[in-house]
């Protein structure tokens, strides 16, 4: 007799709808439902699967900032420090190539370093100091943006061949080509960029779900103290949230540089701003706790949709897109504000 109600105790379980899962639907649906509106109203050209294959190379480095955006947010912190780190690493690798006899193995090595570098440091000061992580990484931020111009102030293109030949590397996707106005046929492509993003985005959402570290990151954004009652090493998870941060956005300025091909100042300005953007688009929520890798690519993918539908409707200002985004983002809070009132309300 017992056995009935403890088995349907557990499909109850199963059919409950978490709130990372519900912001990850919302998310999906989102997203969706923008590019049907796109295809319907703004031209054929949005059907092409090439097109959609252009925002992933065009924001493959931000779909990197914005996973290793996710776990510190997920922990319960911040980094806005990404940015200015992708334009030191543009920097830094561009003049390893160019004027310093620099190879692409080299220059890859300066990237990771940059970035771990900006992870361990900033890491140890939030988690063991227990300083605030928006002001370590507002520090960050402006000791990267120093070093970039102490580098170089100048923009410039690279011109190592061994670096332009893989920059101008193109992966065709098959099946996926589309024919053009003369009957010819044209492969889709992605750039390299694209896998790179693709592997973290699987790397990060299996350890976030499947390992104990990815569990610490959860417990420690959503209650501190339970999670050290647990016996969660707390200060060494969030080292560890802002060294995986750190390692992305090395990798991530790496894959930026691969898209761009250049170094200058003035690289990746606001990508901070869209990282945090598009992991709040994906569910993340700020106050930690709660959040998916895959609503975060869907969050980046969601943004550049919109902005590329405001671009289609002739508003080519900034402004329009800069409303759009922040319209965009208040109705995100807004559904995890009241997410977030309900999960309070079951507490009690």
């Amino acid at each position: 007799m017992s056995f009935i109600p403890r088995a349907s105790k557990k499909l109850k379980n199963r059919m409950v709808l978490t709130d990372t899962n519900l912001l990850l639907f919302i998310t999906i649906a989102v997203f969706l439902a923008m590019y049907c509106c796109a295809i319907l109203f703004l031209g054929r050209g949005f059907t092409k699967p090439q097109a959609f294959f252009n925002i992933l190379n065009e924001n493959a480095s931000l779909i990197i900032l914005s996973c290793g955006m996710s776990v510190v947010m997920i922990s319960g912190g911040i980094d806005i420090s990404v940015g200015q780190v992708t334009a030191l690493v543009c920097m830094a690798c561009a003049v390893n190539l160019d004027f310093q006899n620099g190879t692409v193995f080299t220059s890859m090595l300066i990237a990771l370093g940059i970035g771990l570098a900006f992870g361990a440091v900033q890491g140890f000061l939030v988690a063991y100091l227990e300083i605030q992580p928006f002001i370590v990484t507002l520090a960050g931020l402006f000791f990267a943006k120093g070093m970039t111009t102490i580098i170089n102030a100048s923009q410039f293109n690279v011109e190592n061949e061994q670096f332009k030949a893989l920059k101008s590397t193109e992966v065709n996707v098959p099946l996926m080509g589309s024919y053009n106005k003369l009957g010819e046929y044209i492969p889709a492509y992605v750039e390299i960029g694209v896998l790179v993003a693709v592997f973290i985005v699987i790397a990060l959402f299996c350890a976030l779900k499947w390992t104990k570290l990815g569990r610490n990151f959860y417990a420690v954004g959503g209650n501190n103290q339970s999670a050290n009652m647990l016996g969660i090493n707390v200060k060494l998870t969030k080292f560890m949230s802002h060294l995986i941060c750190g390692l992305c956005a090395g990798i991530g300025g790496y894959v930026y540089f691969l898209h761009v091909g250049s170094g200058s100042p003035s690289h990746a300005a606001g990508a901070e701003m869209n990282a945090i953007a598009s992991s709040i688009i994906g569910g993340t929520m700020l106050t930690g706790g709660v959040g998916n890798i895959a609503g975060t690519f869907f969050g980046v993918l969601s943004l550049s949709t919109i902005k590329n539908i405001v671009a289609s409707l002739g508003l080519d200002e900034a402004w329009w897109t800069n409303i759009t985004v922040a319209a965009m983002l208040c109705i995100f809070l807004l559904v995890q504000s009241v997410i977030l009132a309900r999960k309070n309300k079951n507490k009690k």
